[in-house]
């Protein structure tokens, strides 16, 4: 059975390079039937933190990508760890190294002089005069000659000449494991059949090997992927906007969209852009993605997540909206369904941030009137057209958008001046500002007795305009 793995390291946020390496993972093991394991590697215990914990949690579990093992910790398998070390050890495939890190720093300094890579030079890689109360750290015994090859899924043939790498140490002085060793024993533990990660990690995949290869574990297949690059063809970092998976959610993004994007960054099908869960979960292979780094454009998100907004159900973007909405402290307990809301207002914004900011007139009074809306259409000659349209909307039985707008109608009939000269007094009155949708809907939204009220509001402020004229 297919098994991978997503396994962050909790020293930040969930970045959007992990998380689309978690959402390839996720879907590989959905599309084969087999399991996807959140394991968190935690060993640094420095800089590990549960702050960062709980963000990489949130953040998963805010894309949804679900589980089937997990989350396993590292630091409690610290005693397995100990024990394959031990294994190794007594098998012969590694030993003790005294070298102080001033002895290291000399011989790679040694080997650069040479031109040769910096590197650690076996000094103590077949000696046993161990000195007694002297510091030492645990060393991998690297083959001398030969190479590995590495049949990437995603990069194709990859073949490093052993002597290319140096006798790793796998335990510190303090006897805690290493990256490389933790992720060798973990997969094979775990019954990891994919590797599915960055690119980044290529150099680390042949001592990997090397060390699966001594325990006689046997080998997953590795499918290295590509960078995320800014658009400025550098490595995506905090300075080209937001890179924290839950920045996107601040933002107003729909984890849909994010998905959609990411599983974008870097793969495709054909020329179809938007995929729904299930589709990708159908259609994705990794054998499909793309050898090169791919750039970030946030013009791009923008566009599906305006796609996803208007297609998702509007209950479904409702629970989202919820968020932001209470971010920005505005009560919804009284007021229209939001999900009322998300229909009128979806085509009018790039985020759910934006729909938030523009649909505080819907619950809650506003202070004053859009200065620039009000110097424009709140002026004497506004004032028959909102008083007649105020009666008109006042004496309806029926408040819905068809009456509401037969009142507007009727008005600019009965004084026989254009639409807009009822309209626009009336939209500002309404929802202090000169934007929003559709008059109508927009009326019928609100209450009926908080319109007749917000136009005596109106007529008050040109009352009081005309009197210091």
């Amino acid at each position: 059975m297919t098994t991978t793995r997503f396994a962050p390291s909790p020293t930040g946020y969930l970045h959007v390079g992990g998380a689309r390496t978690a959402l390839y993972s996720w879907l590989y093991a959905k599309k084969t039937g087999g399991d996807f394991v959140l394991r968190i590697e935690d060993t640094d215990l420095e800089r590990s933190t549960q702050a960062s914990v709980d963000a990489i949690m949130d953040g998963m579990n805010w894309l949804n990508l679900d589980w089937d093992q997990g989350p396993i910790f590292q630091t409690d398998r610290f005693d397995r760890y100990k024990e394959v070390i031990a294994q190794l050890l007594e098998s012969g495939h590694a030993y003790r190294c005294y070298c102080t890190p001033e002895e290291v720093e000399a011989m790679r300094e040694e080997a650069m002089a040479k031109g040769e890579n910096p590197r650690y030079n076996g000094m103590w890689r077949d000696r046993t005069d161990y000195p007694a109360d002297k510091p030492f750290v645990i060393r991998f015994k690297n083959p001398l000659d030969g190479s590995v090859v590495i049949e990437d899924i995603v990069k194709g043939r990859i073949e490093i000449g052993n002597s290319e790498l140096d006798d790793l140490i796998i335990a510190r002085s303090d006897g805690s494991p290493t990256y490389n060793l933790t992720v060798v024993v973990d997969d094979w533990d775990m019954g990891i059949t994919h590797v599915v990660r960055g690119d980044d990690h290529v150099n680390n995949t042949p001592r990997q090997i090397n060390i699966l290869a001594a325990l006689g574990a046997p080998l997953p297949h590795y499918a290295h992927i590509p960078m995320i690059l800014g658009d400025d063809g550098k490595r995506l970092s905090k300075r080209h906007g937001a890179v924290s998976v839950m920045q996107y959610r601040d933002d107003g993004y729909l984890p849909e969209a994010l998905l959609n994007y990411l599983v974008r960054l870097g793969w495709s099908h054909g020329d179809q852009e938007i995929f729904s869960r299930e589709e990708m979960i159908e259609l994705f292979d990794l054998t499909g993605c793309n050898r090169a780094p791919s750039a970030f454009n946030t013009d791009k998100l923008v566009w599906v997540n305006q796609h996803y907004m208007k297609t998702l159900d509007a209950e479904y973007v409702a629970e989202h909206l919820a968020w932001h909405m209470a971010d920005q402290g505005i009560n919804i307990d009284q007021g229209p369904a939001l999900a009322d809301v998300v229909k009128v207002q979806a085509e009018r914004v790039k985020t759910l941030k934006e729909m938030a900011q523009i649909s505080r007139y819907f619950y809650e009074e506003y202070s004053e009137f859009d200065a620039k809306a009000a110097k424009k259409h709140l002026r004497g000659v506004a004032k028959e057209p909102l008083t007649l349209v105020q009666s008109k909307l006042a004496a309806l039985t029926q408040w819905n958008a068809e009456n509401i707008h037969a009142a507007i109608n009727g008005t600019a009939e009965e004084l026989q001046v254009g639409m807009g000269k009822v309209g626009m007094p009336l939209r500002v009155a309404a929802t202090g500002a000169g934007n929003s949708p559709s008059l109508d809907v927009t009326l019928e939204l609100l209450e009926q007795a908080q319109v007749v009220a917000r136009i005596d509001k109106a007529l008050a402020f040109i009352a009081e305009r005309e009197a210091n004229a």
